[in-house]
């Protein structure tokens, strides 16, 4: 969902300001009626908008897998002038057309999803159908078994319990460690705080897959369109819980 005088300036119609005059001259409908209102949104990829009775066209559903580098904010903007997501589509020419879904930290890295796709963000989003994402996690010492065992039962945050994780040590460094980490809950930072609460510092988190999606070799930086398997796979989440609804349940969260 965004606001209507941004759908109609992104087809091509009007700038901005013209199309809010547009909006408060009742010349704009969505789905059959009258939107006067600023502020007001649709979904240009599911709603029928109409300027003077003749309907805009839907634009083209966009699906990329982009390596965020760390030091950028996941967000098409920031306030405080920092490295953001917008800029840098911006630079490649594709700003406005796609948006992330889900974010990662500043700090992190790895595999962000970015489509125009309203319907299916919000379903990969939702705690509901469990998506899965994995995380390659480097910490400051190699976690106990007892400490990994609290990480797959569960760990208290100040924002409530986790759901299990799966944890297992890939490499022992001299003083470090490195550690693959799957959850499919939601929770701001919640991999870096897990540790944390663990007394332990994350210095670097890339994440590596996110449900059939996978970073492969793509570089920092980089970014690729889906391939129509890709897509299939991913859409293929919501009917999978739609059918499976009422005979399990999900976790809560990421």
């Amino acid at each position: 969902m965004e606001r209507l005088q941004k759908i109609l300036a992104r087809a091509g119609l009007a700038s901005r300001r013209e199309a809010e005059r547009w909006i408060q001259e009742g010349r704009v409908r969505v789905n059959g009626a009258v939107v006067t209102k600023l502020g007001s949104q649709a979904d240009a990829t599911k709603d029928k908008i109409k300027v003077d009775g003749k309907l805009i066209a839907r634009p083209a559903l966009n699906y990329f897998l982009f390596h965020k580098p760390p030091g950028l904010i996941t967000s098409m903007g920031d306030p405080q002038g920092r490295p953001n997501l917008g800029d840098f589509l911006e630079s490649l020419g594709r700003k406005g057309r796609v948006f992330p879904v889900g974010r990662l930290d500043f700090n992190s890295s790895g595999l962000l999803l970015l489509t125009n796709d309203g319907e299916l963000a919000q379903k990969l989003a939702h705690p509901r159908y469990g998506v899965t994402k994995l995380y390659q996690v480097k910490i400051s010492a190699c976690p106990t078994q007892s400490e990994l065992g609290r990480l797959r039962k569960g760990i208290h945050l100040e924002d409530g319990w986790t759901a299990p994780a799966k944890v297992r040590v890939v490499q022992v460094l001299r003083k470090k460690a490195w550690l693959e980490v799957e959850i499919h809950e939601g929770r701001y930072r919640e991999v870096r705080r897990m540790f944390e609460a663990l007394g332990y510092f994350v210095e670097k988190l890339t994440r590596v897959r996110m449900g059939p999606l996978r970073l492969g070799s793509l570089g920092p930086g980089e970014f690729r369109p889906l391939s129509p398997q890709e897509i299939a796979a991913l859409k293929k989440i919501g009917r999978d819980v739609k059918r499976s609804s009422g005979n399990e349940s999900f976790g809560s969260g990421r």
